[in-house]
């Protein structure tokens, strides 16, 4: 075994414009998330343990989508998904339409470990409330934040769902609200893809690997759309050869079930880690956006991404660490 290794990333898809302050605080974020799992690693606790413990961060804070700062529906309310899965065992726990559960990784670990279901959604995810506790309830309002408002007035103004809320598309006028020749999901139109999700992977010392993805969605998406982060082996998979994390255009990870495909052309192919990671991402997205990270069960780290950038760090237990976010 190649020791431990973990990944984190922010969504894929960046603004090529995005203000240099906002790339600033973006890895000022994901390398105090980064710290947090590797002193946890060092202290040698439990990948599952980990993914759990860094997502959680990500939750807290507004400047990703996922938690306090997750995009809002139609209706102008959070509901946010997220998932986890430990690869040794294949145990996982997924929720989505989640309103007032501070913060949905935790929910997600309690359906895996404190219900006999692996996914609960909606009013049932909501009411999972095991007698040890281990939820904080707050108010839908905690998540809303004044950029986000803005934001789903503009995807209203435009009739679209911001795929990316800060990028205007090609000839998105934001006073008329007209958009030309925009891009599609499903046939509708969409604004240009963006930063949406966070996930952590993580392989520890001894060689197992987990997995945690969560996010808020699309801005301005319809009241009850499950994305990809909660569905395990599309957003999120772990076994005893990787974890993957995936980020990006929901619709077209289901499709192309990325996570999963990650660990079947390693078990099936025998690709390496990278290798397997770039395959996947050229063959399996068709015309759709998105990145994922991956570790493996030696210590390896990859990440890869189809699209203009991704927010992301990772580090290894012989001393390499980098927070990027371009190629």
């Amino acid at each position: 075994m190649g020791g431990w290794a973990i990944a984190v990333h922010g969504g894929a898809g960046v603004d090529p414009n995005l203000p240099l302050e906002r790339q600033e605080q973006a890895k000022v974020l994901l390398t105090r998330c980064l710290n947090i799992g590797i002193s946890a690693l060092r202290s040698s606790l439990p990948a599952i343990d980990v993914v759990e413990l860094v997502v959680r961060e990500l939750e807290s804070d507004p400047l990703f989508n996922s938690g306090r700062g997750s995009a809002l529906t139609e209706k102008g309310t959070v509901e946010m998904e997220a998932s986890i899965m430990d690869g040794h065992g294949r145990r996982c726990g997924a929720v989505s339409g989640v309103t007032t559960v501070k913060s949905p990784v935790s929910l997600a670990r309690l359906v895996m470990e404190k219900s006999p279901h692996s996914y609960l959604a909606f009013s049932g995810a909501e009411e999972l409330r095991p007698p040890t506790g281990g939820v904080e309830m707050v108010d839908n309002e905690y998540f809303i934040t004044e950029e986000n408002v803005g934001m789903l007035q503009l995807a209203k103004e435009a009739n679209t769902i911001l795929f990316d809320y800060r990028i205007p598309t090609v000839g998105f006028d934001k006073c008329s609200a007209v958009v030309e020749n925009p891009l599609q999901m499903n046939g509708l139109p969409i604004s240009v893809y963006a930063p949406e999700t966070v996930g952590c992977v993580v392989v520890d010392g001894e060689g197992r690997c987990a997995a945690a993805t969560s996010t808020g969605g699309l801005m301005n998406k319809m009241s009850g759309r499950i994305g990809d982060s909660p569905l395990i082996g599309a957003g999120t998979y772990a076994c005893e050869v990787c974890g993957v994390s995936c980020t990006g255009e929901g619709e077209a990870i289901i499709r192309g079930t990325l996570a999963r495909e990650v660990a079947a052309v390693m078990e099936y192919k025998g690709l390496g880690l990278q290798e397997a990671v770039d395959y996947v991402v050229k063959e399996r997205l068709d015309q759709g956006k998105a990145g994922l990270i991956a570790v493996s069960r030696n210590g390896e780290v990859a990440y890869g991404f189809n699209c203009i950038g991704m927010f992301r760090g990772c580090a290894t237990q012989d001393g390499f660490m980098e927070v990027g976010i371009w190629e």
